[in-house]
């Protein structure tokens, strides 16, 4: 039940716009009935209040579509009284909403962006139907105390899931943490190293890069490979690594977004002590991984499992609690796992999808189904780039190409501008590529449909005919 309170102040009784008195002294509930009374007030038709679901059902009755305004005319709802009256209280039972239907999800597009990216439909869906009031509690997920029974559930489920997903044992800690993989550049060092420690970096690409550049701040980093000479297009051979004896750890990115570039196998330190660190933000969940072969796993969410905001750390418990002293407690790994991710707000909403994802990706049947969908998808549209005799062109190593992220050019490249703009009129978009490279990219995570790939496809071929 929900408990209403109205009145009028001052002044004589209201009209309605077919001259009706309601009168301020009325028990609405009796005399005139809620429904009877925002007709009249509202002038909307009997069939739109047909559709109140709840208290706030004027407020929400085209949830979909928020810019639409309420169909009510400009009505003078309340003149002034001259009396003052009690006030009366209205008692209504809510109605449950219906539950939401796919055929809503009618107009969406192919969204091709790097991240945030697109998200599974059957996730969205479900998050609109339990956006309004979450499993019966009366809040939305958003408005929740991150400290309530509620999101407890929720967090400790996010976690389990993706336990099961990866098959990470008790030996780590999984962490949701906030400031994106950028933020993980500082932490790794912060909490792996002392000052004068060494680590190792390969770098494939830009996000390595930047790792790299930020550790320089808190640790010896040593470049011991980098790619940038032959513009991102390949991954060393592991027996040519020169580590370092006594380096830390050894860094690498498992998918380079910007550059299309991916380990389908990961190196070993040379040191036995030595860790294997992985910023996984692009590829994380999109096929299985050997969590043991790592010390350390950190994604951001956006790009794969979830909406930006969260940032997932899986952490060996042995190497937590030697944080530098100048670490930021925001950074120190044993501040979050000591508090179950819990030591300051979270971000509540993206942790939500991200359980969703999680459970979505179980319900497929785990990673090595996914893996397997997404070489199909990738399968096709490497095909057609080098099908299409030079017209396309993706200039990464066969051997390590993307299987998320696959950039391209056009051999006529005052056409990669025309191929965008009517690829987006075609209701595929985010197409171009990253300001750093130039020419197209389409980014083809695991809740990309294969539908959406196939339409790519069919329109660069279509392109091509049509621009020769």
């Amino acid at each position: 039940m929900h408990r209403i309170f109205c009145g009028y102040e001052d002044g004589e009784v209201s009209k309605g716009e077919d001259g009706a008195s309601l009168s301020g002294e009325a028990s609405f509930s009796e005399e005139v009935g809620i429904e009877k009374l925002a007709q009249r007030s509202l002038s909307l038709p009997p069939a739109a209040m047909a559709a109140s679901s709840s208290p706030h059902a004027l407020l929400v009755q085209q949830p979909l579509r928020p810019s639409s305004p309420l169909p009510c005319k400009q009505t003078l709802l309340v003149a002034p009284l001259r009396r003052k009256t009690r006030l009366s209280t209205i008692s209504c039972t809510a109605v449950r909403s219906p539950p939401v239907s796919p055929s809503v999800a009618t107009g969406r597009i192919f969204n091709f962006a790097a991240g945030p990216a697109t998200l599974p439909e059957s996730v969205i869906l479900k998050a609109q139907a339990e956006l309004y009031n979450y499993h019966g509690s009366g809040m939305s997920i958003m408005e929740m105390s991150h400290r309530g029974k509620e999101f407890d559930a929720v967090i400790k489920k996010a976690e389990s899931d993706l336990r099961l997903l990866l098959g990470i044992s008790d030996d780590y800690a999984v962490l949701f943490l906030q400031g994106g993989a950028t933020t993980q550049f500082a932490a790794v060092p912060l909490n792996l190293c002392a000052p004068g420690d060494s680590a190792d970096f390969v770098v494939t690409g830009s996000w390595s890069d930047k790792a790299f550049k930020e550790a320089q701040k808190f640790c010896k980093a040593n470049l011991i490979w980098s790619g940038k000479s032959e513009k991102y297009t390949k991954i060393p051979a592991f027996d040519d690594l020169k580590q370092n004896p006594d380096a830390k750890f050894l860094h690498i990115c498992g998918n380079e977004t910007i550059h299309g570039v991916e380990f389908k196998n990961y190196p070993s330190p040379s040191n036995k002590n030595a860790l294997l660190v992985a910023d996984m933000s692009s590829n994380f969940c999109s096929k299985p991984v050997d969590v043991s072969k790592f010390g350390l796993i950190y994604a951001g969410a956006q790009k794969n499992v979830g909406p930006s905001g969260v940032t997932i750390a899986i952490v060996r418990k042995d190497l937590i609690g030697n944080a530098q002293p100048i670490t930021p407690v925001m950074l120190d790994y044993k501040i979050h796992a000591d508090s179950a991710s819990l030591y300051n707000t979270p971000p509540c909403f993206a942790i939500y999808i991200c359980a969703l994802v999680f459970e979505d990706l179980l319900e497929q049947g785990g990673l090595a189904g996914v893996e397997k969908k997404n070489q199909k998808k990738a399968g096709i549209l490497y095909d057609t780039i080098d099908e299409s005799n030079g017209y396309y062109v993706c200039p990464v190593e066969k051997s390590v190409r993307s299987l998320m992220n696959v950039p391209f050019t056009l051999k006529k490249s005052d056409l990669e501008k025309k191929f965008i703009e009517e690829a987006a009129k075609e209701g595929m978009v985010q197409l171009k590529g990253h300001r750093s490279v130039g020419g197209v990219r389409a980014s083809i995570y695991n809740a990309m449909p294969f539908a959406g790939v196939e339409k790519l496809v069919a329109f660069m071929k279509d392109f091509q005919a049509r621009h020769p």
